[in-house]
Order: C-alpha cells, then sequence, then structure tokens
C-alpha cells in the first residue's frame, strides 16, 4: 500500500525525494502543511514532478458525502478510509472564529448509550495522516477565512488512540502554525490519557465528557467510569489543572429527566468547583439507538442558573448541524452512503465550544 500524503514523516519524504535536490523536500512538505495543496497544485515544482507525487502520494480520505447546513455556516464530510471505514468530519464558522470538529477513530470502543459513535461501536484506528488532513481540508474549505480551532470532538475516543492523536497535535501546531491553546482534546476519562497529555509541552485544552457527577449514573451512562470512577477521574483533572495551568472543562449532555435535574446540578457544582472547571451544557441531540429527549430550553436555563448560583461558570453551547447529523454525539457514518452533496439551511447559531 502507498503511504498516504500526509502519513509521511520528513525524512520519509525527503526519502522518496532522494533523487531530487535537496530543496524539494521542503517545497512539497510546505505545500501540503502551511500551503494546503494537493501535489498536483504545487506549480513551483516540475510537471513531472506533480504527475509522480500525484501518484505516489495519494490521499488518505475519499469523500463519500458531504452536506451544509446553518445558512452555510456548518458542512459535514463523510470520508472513506483505506479498507472502506468511513469517519466523519465537521466545520462550523463563527462571527468570531472557525472551528473543526476531527475524529480520531472509525467507530468508538466507549459504548456512552446516548452517543450514535458508541452506538455504532468501533472498527479502527485512525492513523496520523487521515487525522491532520481532515484539518488540511477544513482549513481549505474555510478560506479565505482562517481555521482557527481544533476539537477532538469527533468520531472516537482520542485518548485511546493517545501516539498518533499526540503526533497529530504535534503537526498541527509545528508545521501548520496552529496555536496550541486552541487546541482542544476531548475524553471520556481516560485517565492513563489525561496523565500523559498532562506531562506533555504543549497546553493543549482538556474536556471531559462528564455528564454525570455520581458513579451510579455516570456507570450507566459512561460504562468506562467503572474502570476510572469519578474519585480517580478528579485526582487526575486536578493534576492536570495544577501543572498545566490551563482551564478545564466539562461536557453535560442535559437529558431530560436523567441529569438534569436539582440533585445533578449540586452535583456537578460541588465536583466540579474544586477543579475551577468551566460547564458546557449541551442539549442531548437526537440520535436512533437512543430515545431519551433531550432536557426543554426551559430547563437547560434552569440548570445553568441554578450552576451559577452555585458559584460555576457554565455556558450552553447552541446545537449547529443537527437537521444533518453533525451535532455533538450525532456522528455516526453510516458504512453506505452514496456521493452528493446537500444543503440544508436554518437559522444563524452560536456556540460556546472549547
Amino acid at each position: 500500500m502507498l503511504p498516504t500524503r500526509y502519513d509521511l514523516t520528513p525524512d520519509a519524504l525527503g526519502e522518496l525525494l532522494a533523487d531530487q535536490p535537496a530543496y524539494r523536500a521542503r517545497q512539497v512538505w510546505e505545500g501540503l502543511h502551511q500551503r494546503l495543496l494537493a501535489p498536483d497544485e504545487m506549480t513551483d515544482l516540475p510537471t513531472a514532478l506533480r504527475q509522480r507525487l500525484t501518484q505516489e502520494l495519494p490521499t488518505a480520505l475519499t469523500e463519500r458525502d458531504r452536506t451544509i447546513a446553518d445558512d452555510g455556516q456548518t458542512t459535514k464530510w463523510l470520508f472513506e478510509l483505506d479498507g472502506g471505514a468511513q469517519v466523519e468530519t465537521v466545520l462550523m464558522a463563527y462571527p468570531d472564529r472557525v472551528t473543526a470538529c476531527v475524529s480520531s477513530q472509525a467507530g468508538c470502543a466507549m459504548g456512552c448509550t446516548f452517543c450514535a459513535t458508541g452506538q455504532a461501536g468501533f472498527t479502527r484506528q485512525l492513523t496520523t495522516g487521515e487525522i491532520v488532513e481532515q484539518v488540511a481540508v477544513a482549513a481549505r474549505a474555510a478560506l479565505p477565512r482562517r481555521l482557527s480551532r481544533i476539537v477532538f470532538m469527533g468520531m472516537g475516543e482520542p485518548m485511546a488512540n493517545y501516539d498518533r492523536v499526540w503526533a497529530a497535535i504535534r503537526r498541527l501546531h509545528g508545521d501548520m502554525g496552529f496555536s496550541a491553546r486552541h487546541l482542544t482534546v476531548s475524553t471520556v476519562g481516560l485517565v492513563p490519557g489525561i496523565k500523559k497529555m498532562t506531562d506533555e509541552d504543549l497546553p493543549v485544552n482538556l474536556a471531559v465528557s462528564l455528564h454525570a457527577a455520581n458513579d451510579t449514573l455516570r456507570n450507566e451512562l459512561v460504562p468506562i467510569n467503572k474502570r476510572y470512577p469519578l474519585a480517580v477521574l478528579a485526582e487526575a483533572c486536578r493534576h492536570y489543572v495544577d501543572t498545566s495551568g490551563r482551564r478545564l472543562s466539562f461536557e453535560w449532555a442535559l437529558i431530560d429527566g436523567v441529569n438534569d435535574r436539582p440533585s445533578d446540578a449540586a452535583e456537578l457544582a460541588e465536583f466540579a468547583r474544586p477543579l475551577r472547571a468551566h460547564v458546557n451544557l449541551i442539549p442531548l441531540n437526537p440520535t436512533p439507538g437512543y430515545l431519551v429527549r433531550g432536557t426543554p430550553p426551559e430547563g437547560v436555563r434552569g440548570f445553568r442558573n441554578q450552576l451559577t448560583r452555585l458559584g460555576i461558570n457554565a455556558t450552553v453551547r447552541v446545537t449547529r448541524g443537527s437537521e444533518i447529523a453533525a451535532a455533538c454525539g450525532q456522528l455516526a457514518a453510516p458504512q453506505t452512503a452514496p456521493v452528493r452533496l446537500r444543503t440544508r439551511v436554518s437559522g444563524p447559531a452560536s456556540s460556546s465550544d472549547s
């Protein structure tokens, strides 16, 4: 199998171009990562070399579907990978920023009951190049605006693919120029990954998908809690906050009658306060395998207001892309999909993405 264009390291690219002047490898690397060009678009290269690289450095992502919503401000791609696995990537444009939500695995093994990706099960890990290429595609689509934030909140559990995810983060930071402070890694609470990220030298943001602040309910909603219960998770989060100095975020999908009661808000406040954590409230988005509805708007406001009274900084994430199954918890990448471009128009929306 040929290496894909973003899976090559600089050394491997140099070996591939060993018959060329040394500066050619630098040109190609910068063309891919800084100019976001495909090999056949690099007009500073000889035509024969462009043709050769197009054959020898294929794309890792084959677009199978692209869907647009929110008056053109939200785009979701369905990509097919080598071997037939599929993943989804989402681009969201706001007045003050442009955010890409990227996937780190095809499917997910964490089994969170309310998440479409978790309901679909795990297929395989993504390579570093497959992760980076998602960002390159999104950054090109964002032009002429600059992609400003990248969140690892798409399909999969980033901490379960830690080495490839962190290699991608280093590439995004060092070669594509993204600030580490504008990169956010989300986890359902894989404590070993949180500990490893705490010791890294890039100040990347951490978002923990919490959803419940007592072990009984969290065991049901987020099964990994049985391995890393809340007390263990809190200790890892405290070490992250004390060591990195970065803000910790908790994601909380509000589920009607399940985790949106006054007692749930009180438990969340007690858990978040010692960690100085910010709370992102997300009304549950519908998924085919979990029929409980999200908390209605008045309940969301009441929950947020109670958290505020209890001294917690909480914001409500306004849903983007739910009508195209692009919102939080909805990415599932059906295994068969036609190639098509759909445009759905919806009203403007904003978000408090991490």
